[in-house]
């Protein structure tokens, strides 16, 4: 049975060892997902599954049959980025960039979930990805940023 991946069919690879990280990148040729630690420690490959922020690198492609996968691919709509995406690079969320898809798919999880969060809450949420360039201060801006203009501020 194939995954939906950004509202489009994937089929599964037929080894089932497979994660779900290697299908976005090495078959469906989605790479802003991102291969970090392979650990589940970093964040840079995190993805929504069925709405929820997962880290793709612990999870097998095949768990997610039947299930709506998102990735940073999946934002922009054609060559129109989406707030939290403007965002980023209005407030400086963003320097190398590695770090920053897992960042924008862990943040639209948590605001189409929450989108008044706290600044405490945030500021936890954020501190399961890993930035080494930024020190997070401007990716809070932006998220705050974001989040107000999608409410209609």
């Amino acid at each position: 049975m194939p995954i939906s991946v950004n509202g489009n069919p994937i089929d599964l690879p037929p080894d089932p060892r497979v994660s779900l990280l290697d299908l976005l990148r090495e078959h469906a040729g989605l790479t802003g997902t991102k291969k970090g630690c392979n650990q589940g420690a970093c964040g840079a490959c995190t993805v929504l599954v069925d709405g929820d922020p997962v880290r793709s690198c612990l999870m097998l492609a095949i768990q997610a049959s039947g299930k709506e996968i998102r990735t940073v691919e999946g934002l922009a709509n054609g060559d129109e980025l989406n707030p939290l995406q403007c965002a980023f690079m209005e407030h400086h969320g963003l320097q190398c960039g590695f770090c920053t898809p897992g960042f924008l798919m862990l943040v639209t999880g948590v605001l189409e979930r929450e989108p008044d969060i706290s600044d405490d809450d945030l500021v936890d949420v954020l501190s399961s990805n890993l930035c080494r360039c930024t020190g997070y201060q401007n990716i809070v801006k932006a998220v705050r940023a974001a989040a107000a203009q999608m409410r209609g501020r």
